[in-house]
């Protein structure tokens, strides 16, 4: 697939000081495993929708859930910022919450009250 995003290996480089190290058990490729998160991040995708290229969904998700709460990619753009680059590219997350099938119904049924 043409339209999948890997980042350079002079970019990885840049940002490998800020990985935490392993401990004994070798992990999957970096490259890869970041380039996928931010594949997943930039296109709005859910984990288990990010493409095979980029390893196993399930490797995605932890490496970012436990990353961000080490605090990882916040030291990495903080980095970033103090150095006074300009970005080639700025992306904002926009965090959505999903909501059951059936809660869009319950107006119908009157569950719900207009306030």
């Amino acid at each position: 697939m043409p339209d999948n995003y890997w980042i350079s290996e002079t970019q990885l480089e840049r940002i490998k000081p800020y990985f935490p190290r392993s401990h004994g058990v070798p992990r999957v490729d970096d490259r890869r495993v970041i380039s996928g998160i931010i594949h997943v991040i930039r296109n709005g995708l859910r984990w288990r929708d990010a493409p095979e290229v980029y390893g196993a969904h399930k490797t995605l998700y932890n490496r970012f859930v436990r990353w961000s709460r080490m605090g990882m990619f916040r030291r990495i753009f903080e980095s970033l910022v103090s150095e006074g680059m300009q970005p080639e590219q700025l992306m904002i997350d926009a965090t959505h919450l999903k909501a059951h099938r059936t809660a869009a119904s319950l107006a119908e049924k009157g569950a719900l009250r207009a306030g």
